[in-house]
């Protein structure tokens, strides 16, 4: 395993500004993640999980801190910089699958891939091997609508995959599931980090589920702390 970790935030604050008033929601968060390794962010709804995984994903600029992807600092990136580096390197699963229900499973792995540069024969084939992982090969010309809400996920995270991210960003990925595709759906995410090497960082309120994961850090009053697993 690499020493470099894959995800780096050092000392990231991001304040919010509403009414006049300042809402810190990061208060010099530190964190680190290293390949193959899945960790569990938990924490009270309100809390500021979604601002981190924003922040950690490059969607939002802490208002200071440092963020660093490979051991390469990204905070002097220009906003087309952040955006190559997330198409590249970053993969984000969210509560609702969010599929094209219009295109199927194969064509919704495909779509980010052709965006990317990758041919549609290339794309194909890696979306057929990825569906493949999951025992999904046979529904891969099925649409969105087709397929239960545990495959739709199982897509959603194979999308999330499609061009070989070294970070995989979750927010509540099986919040919207009940318990047992939950369950089914973890242990597909926890083999998949296992099999390509990623570093994932999955946000969740199951702490059942967090406990399956390798750490669980918990952010409360803007502040992440290790939770004992």
């Amino acid at each position: 395993m690499s020493d470099t970790p894959t995800l780096e935030l050092r000392g990231c604050t991001r304040i919010y500004h509403q009414a006049g008033a300042a809402l810190p929601v990061l208060r010099g968060v530190n964190l680190s993640i290293r390949p193959g390794e899945i960790v569990a962010l938990v924490g009270p709804s309100g809390a500021g999980k979604s601002t981190l995984l924003h922040t950690a994903g490059l969607l939002e600029k802490p208002d200071s801190g440092e963020v660093l992807l490979a051991g390469k600092d990204c905070s002097a990136m220009s906003d087309d910089e952040r955006t190559a580096a997330r198409r590249s390197g970053i993969g984000f699963v969210y509560q609702f699958h969010h599929l094209l229900p219009e295109f199927s499973a194969a064509e919704n792995i495909v779509l980010p891939q052709m965006i990317a540069g990758v041919s549609r024969k290339v794309a194909r084939r890696r979306a057929d091997e990825l569906l493949g992982l999951v025992g999904l090969k046979p529904r891969a010309d099925h649409r969105p609508a087709r397929l239960s809400g545990g495959e739709q996920q199982r897509v959603a995270i194979l999308r999330a995959l499609a061009n070989a991210p070294r970070l995989l960003l979750g927010d509540e990925p099986t919040g919207n599931l009940d318990h047992k595709t939950a369950d089914e759906v973890t242990a597909v995410l926890i083999d998949l980090v296992r099999r390509t090497g990623l570093a994932a960082l999955i946000a969740t309120h199951n702490l059942d589920l967090a406990k399956r994961m390798d750490r669980i850090l918990s952010l409360e009053d803007g502040v992440v702390t290790a939770v004992a697993n």
